[in-house]
């Protein structure tokens, strides 16, 4: 049995009110986790554009490449 499989076992022998705090936690920390990668990302594209490896684009270019993006089905 691999790791995983052990702790969704464990987890489920707790009583309900125990599964929603721990489901909670996870959920929080998995929040958490992924803002600090966004906020990572975000002062690394600074970086990038203030050392000039990034080229300077209209609000409007910008916007456009974002729509067309979202019409975009994934790659």
């Amino acid at each position: 049995m691999n790791t995983l499989e052990r702790v969704l076992e464990q987890a489920l022998q707790l009583p309900d009110e125990q599964q929603e705090i721990l489901v909670q936690i996870l959920q929080n920390r998995h929040r958490e986790s992924r803002r600090t990668e966004i906020a990572i990302a975000a002062q690394q594209s600074l970086a990038d554009f203030r050392a000039g490896k990034l080229p300077r684009q209209s609000a409007a270019s910008v916007i456009t490449d974002l729509r067309q993006s979202l019409c975009e089905p994934d790659a």
